[in-house]
């Protein structure tokens, strides 16, 4: 799980010394899969994604988003992973509703420079199961943001994604983006004591690191929020924390060492109703329930 643990002080170390790991894909980096360099070829409306939206947590990285159905005079609400919450991991198959928080997070401009606090008043919700996400209520709404620090909060698609997307992966805990493709979706990923569904595998240039964790992946034709980063395979082991493997619909199990996935975040919008509140009853609503 993609958290600012020993390792990636470690790496941050590495970095001042001059051997520092990769932010963007380098220009020697592995080169993408065939089929994801068609699909960043066919795209001639690439854009360069900024941090503007993007936070900084304690220990992880989130975005201000909002959904397709929001509106302005809506509570801001702030993305980021399950295992980032600020109360410890969730447990596997626990689901956490309407927690009180008080948590603050650090908002950026398009330049990565933080510009200002936002405060939660409550964790909407979290699970690390099927998923790994948190979702907090912020205390002010986007009109507001907007108009104090001339930030627009980033859309979660409502679609599913798409392989071969152009993609970058945006951290406001390290203020570093990673470019890539979506080189595939994993029936399941298992990772220590969890399983998530349907996540999103990176092609190799994402190399990202501890800290990563909650940062939005987002589309670079669309802008919109496609899947939040949230761990990769680091020393090759088989399915031990931070050590995620994959496990296909007959059961056999791959280790991709060094690759790093997400977790889809477009069934997200189907569980929110009028003024960003949380409907886990809605009918096209398949988060995980208490």
């Amino acid at each position: 799980m993609r958290k600012p643990l020993v390792a990636a002080f470690f790496a941050l170390a590495i970095a001042g010394a001059g051997a520092a790991p990769a932010v963007a894909a380098p220009s020697g980096a592995p080169a993408d899969t065939a089929g994801a360099q068609r699909a960043r070829a066919a795209s001639p409306t690439l854009q360069a994604v900024s941090f503007a939206g993007t936070v900084s947590l304690s220990n992880c990285s989130g975005s201000v988003v909002r959904f397709p159905a929001s509106v302005d005079t809506d509570p801001a609400l702030v993305l980021t992973n399950g295992h980032c919450l600020e109360t410890g991991f969730p447990s596997p198959g626990q689901v956490i509703t309407g927690q009180s928080s008080s948590r603050s997070f650090g908002l950026l401009n398009s330049a990565g420079t933080r510009v200002g606090t936002l405060r939660a008043n409550q964790v909407v919700y979290s699970t690390m199961t099927d998923t790994d996400v948190t979702i907090y209520r912020t205390t002010t709404t986007y009109a507001s943001i907007r108009s104090t620090y001339g930030i627009n909060a980033l859309t979660v698609q409502d679609t599913h994604p798409v392989a071969g997307t152009a993609i970058t992966v945006a951290s406001g805990y390290w203020k570093r983006l990673y470019n890539c493709n979506i080189d595939g979706f994993v029936y399941r990923l298992k990772e220590g004591d969890w399983t998530w569904k349907d996540s999103v595998r990176y092609t190799s240039a994402c190399n990202t690191i501890g800290g990563t964790s909650g940062s939005p992946v987002i589309d670079q034709s669309t802008g919109k929020v496609v899947a939040v980063n949230n761990t990769g395979n680091e020393d090759g082991e088989r399915c031990t924390v931070n050590n995620p493997c994959e496990v296909d619909q007959n059961g056999t199990v791959t280790v991709r060492q060094g690759i790093n996935y997400a977790e889809e975040t477009y069934q997200i919008p189907a569980c929110f109703t009028t003024g960003n509140r949380l409907n886990l009853s809605a009918s096209a609503c398949t988060l995980p329930k208490p």
